[in-house]
């Protein structure tokens, strides 16, 4: 599992599996997209302007890119 934070977009990015794979997105939200794999299998979470929905300290450690 791999978190990602990119501060200038606000956007959190939550990997759950790190195998290449070809994915669908689809929104469950305004702000929170799923990559979906084969066999319906989320592989990736999104979240949009994640300051207003978390508490990103507390995710620490995480990799911040900007």
């Amino acid at each position: 599992m791999q978190v990602n934070y990119n501060d200038r977009n606000d956007l959190l990015y939550i990997r759950l599996d790190d195998r290449k794979r070809e994915i669908i997105n689809r929104r469950i939200s305004e702000d929170v997209v799923l990559d979906i794999g084969e066999g319906d299998v989320i592989v990736g979470i999104e979240v949009l302007n994640a300051s207003k929905h978390l508490s990103l300290e507390r995710l620490l450690p995480v990799k911040y890119t900007g």
